[in-house]
C-alpha cells in the first residue's frame, strides 16, 4: 500500500492510481478464473462430455456466491472508500464489520438453502441422469461446504481493496487460485480412484476457498488499524440508519447485477439441455472461455471504483471523470484483442477444455468441441459490449447510483437477455440461441450508457 492515503486518491497521476489498484485485481481475478476453470480443464481431460456438463449444471450455483459477496463486499468497499474520501473513519470501520458479519451470516443461509433442495435445484438447472451424480458431488463440496469460505474471501479483498491494500487482497484471492491448481490433478488423478474425478476436483477447490478465507482474513486483522478496518462487531453501533441504506442501495443492486446474469445463464444451461447434453457441455466451455477477457475487465472496473468513489465523495469530479474515461479505453482496447483471438483460435483453445482422445466416446468429445468452437466464435462478438455495461454498471456503483445499477440489471437480463433466449431459440434453434447474447449485451450497452449520462448531468459539476 502506498503510506500516504490521500497520495493515491488524490495526488498520483490517474492512470499510474489506476494500475496501481487494478493490475494486482485483474491478477487476482485471472487466478481466481484459473481455479474456477481449471477444474473443468482436468475434468474434460477425462474425455467425458457428461462430466464436464456436470460441472457447467452446478456451476451456476457456484456464481451466486459471487451475488451474495458483491451484496456486502462491493456495497461496503464502495461506501467505505466514500466515508474516507468524507474523513469519517469511524462509520467506515463500522460498516467495514458489518459487512464482514453479513457476509458470514449470508453464506451460511445460502449452504443450508442449497444442502436441503440440491437436488430439485439440480434438476431444474438441466442436470440429467446421466450428469446428476457427478453435479451433486461438486456441488456438496463446492457450495454446501464452501459458500462461506467463498463468500468471506470476496468481502474481505473487496474492504481491503478499497482502502488502498489491493496488492494484499489480489496475493490472497491468488493463493487460492495457485493452490487450487496444484491440488485439482493430485486429488483427481493420483489419490483418488478412476471415476471420482468431480469429487477430486470439488474436493481441492474447497481446501483452496478455505487457504485463502484464513489468510485474507488474518491480512485484514494485521492491517485492520492502518487501513481503517474493523471485525469487532461493537463497532456496528458506530453505523447508522443512513450508512446501512447507503451500502444496501449499492450492494442489492451489484448482488441483483450478478444473481440475475446468473439466472440467465441457468435459462441458458435449461434451454441448450433440451438439444442435447453435448451442446450443454459446450456452452460450458465457452462460458469458461469467456471469462478471460471478463475477469481482465472487472479487475480493471473494481480497481477503479475506489478513485471513482473517493473523488466523487472528496469533489475532485474531474479527476473521477479522468479515472472513468481511463478506465473506458483500456477496457474496450482488451474486448477487441479478445474478440479477434477467440475468431482465430477458438477450435484450440476449446479444446484445451476437452480431451477427445480420451475417455470411452472419444466422438462425443470432438463433437462437443465442435459445438463449443462455433458457440465461442458467435458469443465472442459481444464482448466489448459486454464491458462497457460492465464499466457502466461499476461506474454506478462507486458514486452510490444504487437505482441507476438495480434498473439497469433488471432491464439487461430479464426485459433484454432472457426474452431475446427464448424468441431467437424458437425461430432459429440453437445458433439462435447463441447469437442472443450480442443483441442483449447491445441494447443493455445502450441503456446503461443512458441512464448513467443522465445521471452526470445532474451531479457532476463539470
Amino acid at each position: 500500500m502506498v503510506n500516504d492515503k490521500t497520495e493515491l486518491f488524490e495526488r498520483m497521476p490517474v492512470r499510474r492510481a489506476l494500475m496501481t489498484l487494478a493490475v494486482p485485481t485483474i491478477i487476482s481475478q485471472l487466478i481466481s478464473l484459473i481455479y474456477n476453470i481449471v477444474d473443468t480443464v482436468f475434468i474434460g481431460q477425462t474425455g467425458d462430455a457428461y462430466k464436464t456438463a456436470s460441472v457447467t449444471v452446478a456451476f451456476t450455483l457456484f456464481v451466486m456466491t459471487i451475488a451474495f459477496s458483491n451484496l456486502f463486499g462491493v456495497g461496503g468497499g464502495s461506501l467505505i472508500a466514500r466515508l474516507n474520501g468524507r474523513r469519517e473513519g469511524e462509520k467506515a470501520r463500522g460498516v467495514s464489520a458489518l459487512a464482514f458479519y453479513g457476509a458470514a451470516a449470508t453464506g451460511l443461509l445460502y449452504s443450508l438453502l442449497v444442502g436441503a433442495f440440491q437436488v430439485p435445484i439440480l434438476r431444474t438447472l438441466g442436470a440429467s441422469d446421466n450428469t446428476l451424480l457427478y453435479a451433486r458431488q461438486y456441488l456438496q463440496l463446492v457450495v454446501v461446504a464452501g459458500s462461506t469460505p467463498i463468500i468471506l474471501s470476496a468481502v474481505t479483498a473487496h474492504l481491503l481493496r478499497n482502502t488502498g491494500y489491493s496488492k494484499q487482497a489480489g496475493f490472497g484471492l491468488s493463493l487460492g487460485g495457485v493452490l487450487n491448481i496444484i491440488l485439482d490433478p493430485i486429488f483427481m488423478f493420483v489419490l483418488l480412484p478412476n471415476g471420482m474425478e468431480v469429487f477430486g476436483a470439488a474436493l481441492a477447490t474447497l481446501i483452496s476457498n478455505l487457504v485463502a478465507c484464513v489468510y485474507l482474513i488474518a491480512v485484514m486483522i494485521k492491517v485492520r488499524n492502518a487501513a481503517g478496518l474493523s471485525m469487532d462487531p461493537g463497532d456496528i453501533k458506530n453505523v447508522g440508519r443512513s450508512e446501512v441504506k447507503a451500502l444496501l442501495s449499492v450492494g442489492v443492486p451489484s448482488a441483483l447485477l450478478t444473481g440475475l446474469l446468473d439466472i440467465a445463464n441457468i435459462f441458458l444451461n435449461a434451454l441448450m439441455a433440451v438439444h442435447g447434453d453435448l451442446q450443454l457441455a459446450a456452452i460450458g466451455i465457452v462460458m469458461k472461455a469467456e471469462r478471460v477477457p471478463n475477469a481482465i475487465n472487472v479487475g480493471l472496473c473494481q480497481g477503479m471504483m475506489p478513485i471513482v468513489a473517493y473523488n466523487y465523495a472528496s469533489g475532485d469530479h474531474r479527476r473521477m471523470k479522468e479515472a472513468l474515461k481511463t478506465a473506458q479505453h483500456i477496457g474496450l482496447f482488451v474486448s477487441v484483442t479478445a474478440l479477434v483471438l477467440f475468431q482465430f483460435f477458438a477450435r484450440p483453445l476449446c479444446s484445451l477444455f476437452m480431451n477427445t482422445r480420451a475417455g470411452s466416446d472419444p466422438e462425443a468429445a470432438a463433437m462437443t468441441v465442435a459445438f463449443a468452437a462455433v458457440f465461442l466464435r458467435m458469443r465472442c462478438f459481444a464482448s466489448p459490449l459486454q464491458y462497457l455495461n460492465f464499466n457502466t454498471s461499476y461506474s454506478m456503483q462507486a458514486v452510490g447510483y444504487g437505482e441507476g445499477t438495480l434498473l439497469h440489471a433488471c432491464v439487461r437480463e430479464l426485459v433484454f437477455y432472457i426474452p431475446i433466449m427464448y424468441l431467437l431459440d424458437k425461430c432459429f434453434s440453437v445458433n439462435g440461441l447463441v447469437s442472443a447474447l450480442f443483441i442483449a449485451e447491445a441494447l443493455g450497452a445502450a441503456f446503461a450508457l443512458m441512464l448513467f449520462r443522465r445521471w452526470q448531468k445532474r451531479n457532476v459539476k463539470i
